[in-house]
């Protein structure tokens, strides 16, 4: 057994980011009105997207534009709002916020969940495959993929919705595999490197909130949430994708685990939250965990959503009856946010909107992944608005980083913002998990 490969525990496919949902209507100078256009690039879940509408108001107008490295994380996307859009008529606000974070973060997930999630990719995968124009969901727009790109996540659908028995990978096993290529001669004492990471690392970046045994428990397993009483077995198949690596000169595809194994599903909606008593301690040790907090903001986002539904009356796309047995939902029968749209690019787009006139100068805010900062360049001025805000995700809970190297890279995205054309912004609401610039407004 080998010393390990101490940078590959964020994985080479984002499931999840590295940082907290934000409202990003809220994250300039000042509160963006009117129509705002937002491109999320490599955000690998719809964090920011279902924060951001549960935060919107009634004249608010929404559009989301979201750009992807692999359709694994595009049908994954699509999933995860299909779930936070299932009208409460069908799925309660509690069984809602529990499924949804199953899925999100489990690599394992109880019978009932398996069985939403099929439910789901059935409806999803008609939504890609022969979908007419007039049925486009605002929220699920896929009309500007392209056919190949469509018929991947039609491949995609359909392996989700195969029997758990006859899969042909193991989640538990690829996971398994991935801790072991990550500790390497460590492995025999993983708890305490588990242990290591959690007090020496995220503790002392400020997720005290992370409980230990739960932590650890999702090291081992890939298990973050266990909320209810359940038997957790069956592999979640969204966190499933495929990887190509060189072996003696061909090129292999193989199925596996590839996405983070150190950081951790609870840095989305578990580790800051508006409601302080969560954030309660006693004899310096928190009363709830990153567990709860993840549910409860969850909830609190659902309820929004739905209260601001409701507030505007705006009717599904279609009203036909929900068979009351299956509790199937079509696409079209989804909630309808008044004024709000969701659209997937293709995976070669971000190079090409810079060609089209109707990206011109076109977006307000426009956000980055860490793991996409690589994909900074000059042409983001050209499709930034006047006064666009830019935002970067930095490295600060990618754990494998020393000091040296988070600071590293947040000076390397910062000369590329520079070079882009962009001036850093000293009025937005700052913090220590982004950088945030403005276009220079004289150019």
């Amino acid at each position: 057994m080998t010393a390990g490969r101490p940078s590959e525990g964020a994985g080479c496919i984002n499931w999840w980011g590295f940082s907290p949902a934000r409202d990003l209507l809220s994250t300039g100078p000042v509160r963006h009105e009117g129509e705002v256009n937002v491109l999320l690039v490599g955000s690998g879940d719809p964090r920011h997207i279902l924060k951001t509408l549960s935060g919107l108001r009634d004249e608010d107008v929404l559009n989301v534009w979201l750009f992807e490295n692999c359709m694994e994380v595009v049908a994954r996307q699509m999933l995860l709002l299909y779930i936070a859009l299932t009208p409460q008529e069908t799925m309660g606000l509690n069984e809602k916020s529990e499924t949804f974070l199953e899925v999100f973060g489990n690599s394992v997930i109880r019978s009932q969940t398996d069985e939403t999630l099929k439910r789901a990719a059935s409806q999803l995968l008609l939504h890609v495959s022969d979908i007419p124009d007039s049925d486009v969901h605002p929220c699920l727009n896929t009309s500007l993929l392209k056919f190949k790109e469509r018929d991947e996540l039609a491949r995609i659908f359909k392996s989700w919705m195969q029997s758990s028995s006859t899969a042909p990978v193991s989640i538990s096993k690829a996971w398994d595999y991935r801790v072991r290529q990550h500790l390497g001669t460590r492995y025999d004492s993983k708890k305490g490197c588990f242990d290591w990471d959690l007090n020496m690392k995220l503790h002392e970046k400020g997720c005290g909130v992370i409980n230990k045994h739960q932590y650890v428990r999702w090291r081992e397993s890939g298990l973050a949430f266990e909320l209810r009483e359940g038997v957790y077995q069956i592999s979640n198949p969204t966190l499933l994708s495929f990887r190509v690596f060189n072996q003696r000169g061909d090129r292999v595809a193989l199925r596996g685990y590839w996405g983070d194994i150190v950081s951790s599903p609870y840095l989305a909606f578990g580790i800051e939250t508006e409601d302080q008593s969560l954030l309660k301690t006693q004899n310096g040790h928190h009363m709830k965990t990153a567990q709860d907090i993840s549910f409860a903001n969850m909830l609190e986002i659902f309820r929004l959503m739905y209260r601001r539904q409701e507030r505007l009356a705006t009717p599904p796309l279609s009203t036909e009856e929900q068979h009351p047995l299956t509790n199937i939902v079509a696409v079209r029968d989804l909630m309808c946010p008044k004024g709000v749209s969701v659209n997937f690019l293709p995976l070669d787009s971000l190079g090409k909107m810079v060609e089209k006139c109707k990206f011109a100068h076109f977006y307000d805010i426009i956000h980055f992944s860490a793991s996409c900062a690589h994909h900074l360049g000059p042409d983001i001025r050209q499709i930034a608005a006047p006064d666009a805000v830019l935002i970067v995700e930095l490295a600060k809970y990618i754990l494998d980083l020393n000091k040296e190297q988070e600071a590293g890279f947040a000076q390397r995205v910062s000369s590329l913002c520079l070079e882009a054309g962009f001036q850093p912004s000293s009025e937005a609401n700052s913090d220590d998990l982004h950088v945030f610039f403005q276009q220079h407004k004289d150019k």
